[in-house]
C-alpha cells in the first residue's frame, strides 16, 4: 500500500504518519508507537520520494573529500562505520570530491541551494576553520568530525588527542626515555595540533627540553613514516623512543629502524595511535606494538547516530563528545638504555 493508504486505514494525516516514522519529537510517543505497530503489522516501508514530500527531507548526507590525499585507509573506515549506521535508517551519503579548499567552499554553496542533502559532515577540521561560518550562513546542517576554535552552536565528535599522546609520551618518560620523536599530522589541523601540546606538555611536566628536530610533521602514510624516522635517525643525537601518529606511519617507522640495523623495542622504543584497522593488527607485528587505541569505524557510526539525532530536532550544541583513549602496553616499548 502507498503512503495515502496507510495513512488513512489509521485515520492520520499523511504528515504525520511520516514524521512518525522518522523520528520526530513533536510526534506524541503514543502515536509513533502506534504507528510502528500498524507498519509491521501491514509490512508498510515508506516510499522514499513520497517521505521526503511529507518531512522536507531528501534521505542523504554530504561529505566533502580533497583529491586522493583523502582516500586512505583512515577515510574508508570511517565511511564504514558511517555507512553502516545511516544505512540502517536508508539514507545515502553523497560525496564530492575537490582539490582546493576554494572548490570545497563552492561545493558546500552547490549542496545547500540545490537541497540534495540534509545534513553534512565536516571532517579534518583546522584552529579556525572558514567551513563553519559558511554552512552557518547557508543554514545547513552539519557535524563535525574533531572540533575547532571556530565558534558557534554545531555538534561534533572527537577523541581526546592531547589526553592520548601525553600519556603514550609519559609512559616513554616513565621508562628513562628523554629522546622522543613524534611522527605527527600536518600543522592547523586540530587533532595535530592538540597531539603536538600533548607531547610538549608531557616533556615540560618532567623538566625535558623540547628538540624541534624530533617532530616531523606529513600524512599518515608508510612512505612518510619511513623517510621522516631516516631523517630522525641521521641526527647527532638520535632518538631512543617515537611516538608515531598511526598505524600506517609505525609500520614506515619499523621499517627504517629496521634498514638502520636496529631493533624495535630494544634500541627504539615505538608507540603507534591505532584506529582499529581490521587488516592491520598491532598484536601480529614483530615485536607487538604499543599503542593508544580508539576506533574511528565506531566513531563514523556515532556520527552516523548524532547526524539522525540533530535532524530530529536536538539542539545542536547538546551533540558534542571527547571519547578518552585507552593505553595499550605491548613489546615494542622497553626501558631506556644507559650509554
Amino acid at each position: 500500500m502507498n503512503l495515502k493508504e496507510f495513512a488513512s486505514r489509521l485515520e492520520l494525516s499523511q504528515t504525520t504518519v511520516s514524521r512518525a516514522l522518522s523520528g520526530y519529537p513533536e510526534v506524541k510517543q503514543a502515536t509513533r508507537e502506534r504507528v510502528l505497530k500498524a507498519a509491521l503489522e501491514y509490512g508498510y516501508r515508506p516510499n522514499t520520494s513520497a517521505l521526503g514530500l511529507a518531512t522536507g527531507r531528501v534521505g542523504a548526507i554530504g561529505i566533502v573529500l580533497k583529491g586522493g590525499g583523502e582516500f586512505g585507509p583512515h577515510t574508508s573506515e570511517f565511511m564504514g562505520g558511517l555507512g553502516g549506521r545511516l544505512q540502517q535508517e536508508e539514507i545515502d551519503i553523497l560525496v564530492s570530491t575537490v582539490d582546493s579548499q576554494e572548490a570545497e567552499l563552492s561545493t558546500y554553496r552547490r549542496l545547500a541551494a540545490s537541497k540534495r542533502v540534509d545534513a553534512v559532515i565536516l571532517h579534518s577540521p583546522f584552529l579556525d576553520d572558514p567551513r563553519i561560518a559558511l554552512l552557518t550562513s547557508l543554514r545547513l546542517p552539519f557535524l563535525v568530525h574533531g572540533r575547532t576554535n571556530t565558534g558557534g552552536n554545531f555538534g561534533w565528535l572527537d577523541i581526546d588527542n592531547f589526553g592520548a599522546v601525553r600519556q603514550a609520551t609519559r609512559h616513554l618518560l616513565d621508562l628513562g626515555h628523554r629522546r622522543i620523536a613524534l611522527l605527527n599530522g600536518y600543522r592547523g589541523r586540530i587533532f595535530a595540533e592538540h597531539r603536538q601540546e600533548g607531547y610538549q606538555t608531557a616533556l615540560a611536566e618532567r623538566g625535558v627540553a623540547i628538540d624541534p628536530a624530533l617532530t616531523g610533521h606529513s600524512e599518515f602514510t608508510d612512505e612518510m613514516g619511513f623517510r621522516l624516522m631516516q631523517g630522525f635517525l641521521k641526527l647527532d643525537r638520535k632518538p631512543t623512543a617515537v611516538v608515531a601518529g598511526s598505524m600506517m606511519s609505525a609500520l614506515g617507522a619499523m621499517r627504517a629502524i629496521r634498514i638502520a640495523g636496529m631493533k624495535v623495542g630494544d634500541d627504539i622504543s615505538l608507540i603507534a595511535h591505532d584506529d582499529v584497522f581490521p587488516y592491520i593488527s598491532p598484536d601480529h607485528l614483530v615485536p607487538t606494538l604499543s599503542t593508544t587505541r580508539s576506533s574511528i569505524r565506531a566513531a563514523g557510526a556515532r556520527i552516523g547516530e548524532m547526524v539522525l539525532e540533530l535532524l530530529q530536532g536536538t539542539p545542536a550544541e547538546t551533540l558534542r563528545e571527547v571519547w578518552p583513549v585507552e593505553l595499550v602496553i605491548r613489546n615494542s616499548t622497553a626501558a631506556a638504555k644507559r650509554n
